[in-house]
């Protein structure tokens, strides 16, 4: 009889790949686990941590002046009207305003009135905030001014009611306009590139800025801001209402 030899095992391969496999998965969930309670330490820890305090710096908006800062020039040429008078009305104009000019035509005479009557001065301010046209018409005006011209000049830059092109507002075209007023043209044009009236289109500028006149017209009637061309009848109130308390 024919010796049989023993039954060799069949090799489970698949055996070990399961262990290994459930291995893996043991360390898996090992590692995920520590790491939620690792997140779940630190929040609790932010948690109890006391956040720190919130400093605000508080910062003052610029002192703005009001129009009692600014000393009265008597002898102001772009002034009308006695010091003294009881009422007081600053303008803050730009040549090339279109509603400068047609306040200058709408309301002004009546103004002017007032100022003929002795109730009413009026000061007036070129702030230039449309650009290098406007201060050379503003240089123009000072320097009519000083020759007692201003409202003259005033009211040529301002015909119709509307302002003058930037072309019209050059040196030569002011110059023009000096002569037609009848000005003594050697003096003007001296006067409109001198350093005094440099100074003084400036000063007037920076008075605007530091009243607050970021927009023109805009027009401070003794200590009352009135921003933009008001109708006549808006002036004439407030102007009547003062001299009513005045007296």
């Amino acid at each position: 009889m024919p010796r049989h030899e023993a039954a060799r095992p069949r090799y489970r391969w698949w055996i070990p790949l399961t262990v290994i496999a459930a291995a893996l998965v043991l360390v898996l969930m090992i590692l995920f686990m520590d790491r939620e309670q690792g997140d779940d330490s630190a929040q609790r820890a932010a948690g109890e941590q006391k956040e720190p305090d919130v400093v605000v710096t508080e910062v003052e908006d610029p002192q703005q002046k009001d129009v009692s800062d600014f000393d009265t020039d008597a002898d102001d040429p772009l002034a009308e009207g006695p010091a003294d008078a009881p009422v007081t009305l600053v303008v803050f104009s730009d040549y090339q305003c279109p509603y400068c000019a047609a306040w200058s035509q709408d309301t002004l005479p009546t103004m002017l009135g007032y100022v003929d009557s002795g109730d009413l001065r009026i000061e007036w301010r070129e702030v230039n905030v449309f650009g290098s046209a406007s201060e050379q018409a503003a240089k123009a005006a000072y320097a009519a001014a000083l020759q007692d011209k201003h409202w003259e000049f005033h009211d040529k830059l301002f015909a119709g009611g509307k302002p003058r092109p930037p072309a019209q507002l050059s040196p030569e075209a002011l110059t023009s306009v000096a002569s037609d007023i009848g000005l003594d043209m050697d003096r003007f044009t001296k006067d409109m590139n001198s350093d005094e009236t440099a100074k003084a289109v400036d000063k007037n500028a920076k008075m605007g800025t530091e009243l607050g006149a970021f927009s023109t017209p805009t027009f401070i009637l003794d200590d009352e801001p009135y921003v933009g061309a008001q109708p006549t009848s808006v002036f004439v109130d407030a102007i009547e209402a003062k001299l009513e308390g005045a007296n």
